[in-house]
């Protein structure tokens, strides 16, 4: 049996439908076979918890989440801006070599001149438009 690689699910997490989205990824994934860190229920981090055990204590997990992940998976929706803790988890990964995949699945913003900020696009190895898409890149890494 081949072992599958360890996946940082990084994403906004402030909102219902954004925490649902995150939770039926990350059981897609997990169904694949992937692990799955879920910086939402693994890394502690929603209202009651952060207030218990600060901020800090959130991070470190979260940063010790990417550091022994294999891939990163960023969930690139949101508006018209990738959200600002996506964004410093993409470049966090990016300096530590991971392999990041992008997922964009807002329409709206595909066009010519790119489809998220060239900073984060740049810095992904690839960038899928939907779930499907997403594992059929990630079972090839």
């Amino acid at each position: 049996m081949t072992v599958k690689k360890k996946i940082y699910l990084a994403g906004p997490l402030f909102s219902q439908g954004e925490r649902a989205f995150n939770m039926n990824l990350r059981d897609r994934l997990v169904e694949k076979g992937f692990s799955v860190f879920l910086p939402q229920e693994d890394g502690c981090d929603d209202t009651e918890t952060r207030l218990e055990l600060r901020q800090k204590n959130i991070f470190e997990k979260d940063v010790k989440g990417i550091d022994d992940c294999d891939i990163v998976v960023a969930v690139l929706d949101g508006g018209s801006d990738v959200d600002s803790g996506t964004a410093w988890e993409i470049g966090y990964a990016y300096a530590k070599g991971k392999k990041l995949v992008g997922l964009r699945t807002d329409f709206r913003t595909f066009g010519p001149e790119g489809i998220v900020n060239l900073m984060i696009e740049v810095s992904l190895d690839e960038l899928v438009k939907d779930i499907n898409q997403l594992l059929d890149v990630l079972e090839k890494i």
